[in-house]
């Protein structure tokens, strides 16, 4: 492991610690019932610039819209990727960046804090209760009401999906919100959603045509994955073999990542691109997304196809894709063979679990 790797976490690690009692002093006893539509302005922090993290709070800003029809929403998150992935939601106003890296953008980054506590909001809500930065952006924000993302045992004992990292978010701050007199929200969490509008769903089929130059139906699939979450050349290897035999009807295409690698060799056609937007309409317009646990998994799930994710390290049930006939599959338990079992239902519109162990 690096120096630099050791000092990120030992950060990480203080920071966490200084933090995690914030804004658990007070019990917020004075909070009265609120008419909703009083709540005008809401600041919600996730200040992370990852490609999955980001479309992964989708849900939570589904859910604060809908609750909250009269409000702006300004999002305090990290890096440039915010203002495409929420370009067509017309709640968001403002995208308050903190630059990747604060000490070579001091200015910047001292002018992002000021800004949130020169704006006057109605209730900020911190995402990740472990995220030091968004539990000090909601302690220093000037909010009436203030949710710093702590998990309730109410929520976590009655959910059996809790644990997804886009759906504790919406389940804490509905409990919070039963704490203002409103009435409890039993509804099914929001899917993720990129919002793409039909003149990009038009472009990504067109590309699409471009690619395969026929009307077979096209399987999707994205090789890569950082870190250890990467399956090796070998397993991709001997996966596309046997997806191209079994599939010899449908088109495979691979999404290429920005690194522009391929796990497979480009054996494949490919897209390229470094247009989150565009990828995601290239996506959609396919039938079936297959790829590791990743940035563009969750891209995948964002516009609707179908996706199987695919698991090797990661905590599935925190991580897994679901909505629209989509599944987690740990491959260090699952067989090829039932890989395929999965993907024929999904083809077929069948239905299946969306934990691999009910395989």
């Amino acid at each position: 492991m690096s120096i630099l790797k050791n000092v990120n976490m030992f950060r990480r690690s203080l920071m966490r610690n200084l933090t995690k009692n914030i804004g658990k002093a007070s019990s917020q006893e004075d909070i009265i019932l609120v008419d909703k539509t009083d709540i005008k302005r809401i600041l919600i922090c996730r200040p992370n610039g990852r490609l999955g993290n980001l479309l992964l709070i989708t849900p939570v800003v589904q859910e604060v819209t809908e609750i909250f029809p009269n409000c702006k929403v300004d999002l305090f998150v990290k890096g440039t990727l915010s203002p495409l992935i929420f370009e067509n939601y017309d709640h968001i106003d403002k995208i308050i960046d903190l630059p990747k890296k604060p000490f070579k953008s001091l200015l910047k980054y001292l002018n992002v804090w000021i800004s949130i506590k020169r704006q006057k909001y109605d209730i900020a809500i911190n995402v990740d209760q472990n995220s030091s930065s968004g539990r000090l952006a909601v302690q220093f924000s000037n909010a009436k009401y203030k949710f710093f993302g702590d998990s309730n045992e109410e929520s976590q004992l009655i959910k059996n999906d809790y644990e997804h990292i886009a759906k504790y978010p919406v389940y804490n701050f509905r409990y919070y919100l039963t704490k203002l007199r409103f009435p409890k929200i039993n509804k099914v969490v929001a899917p993720l959603d990129l919002k793409l509008s039909s003149s990009e769903i038009s472009n990504g089929k067109n590309i699409l045509n471009s690619i395969v130059h026929n009307a077979k139906r096209t399987i999707c699939i994205f090789t890569y994955a950082t870190g250890e979450k990467c399956l090796t050349e070998d397993w991709w290897g001997n996966f596309y073999t046997q997806l191209k035999d079994e599939y010899q009807n449908y088109n495979i295409i691979e999404i290429l990542p920005v690194e522009n690698v391929s796990q497979i060799g480009f054996k494949a056609p490919t897209f390229y691109s470094k247009d989150i937007r565009e990828i995601g309409a290239v996506i959609a317009s396919a039938d079936l997304f297959i790829g590791a646990d990743s940035g563009i998994m969750h891209l995948a799930s964002a516009v609707k196809t179908p996706t199987v994710g695919l698991f090797s390290v990661s905590n599935i049930r925190k991580y897994e894709p679901y909505d629209n006939s989509s599944v987690a599959i740990d491959v260090n338990l699952s067989t090829k063979k039932e890989y395929f079992k999965i993907i024929n239902s999904i083809l077929n519109n069948g239905k299946l679990s969306i934990y691999s162990d009910a395989i």
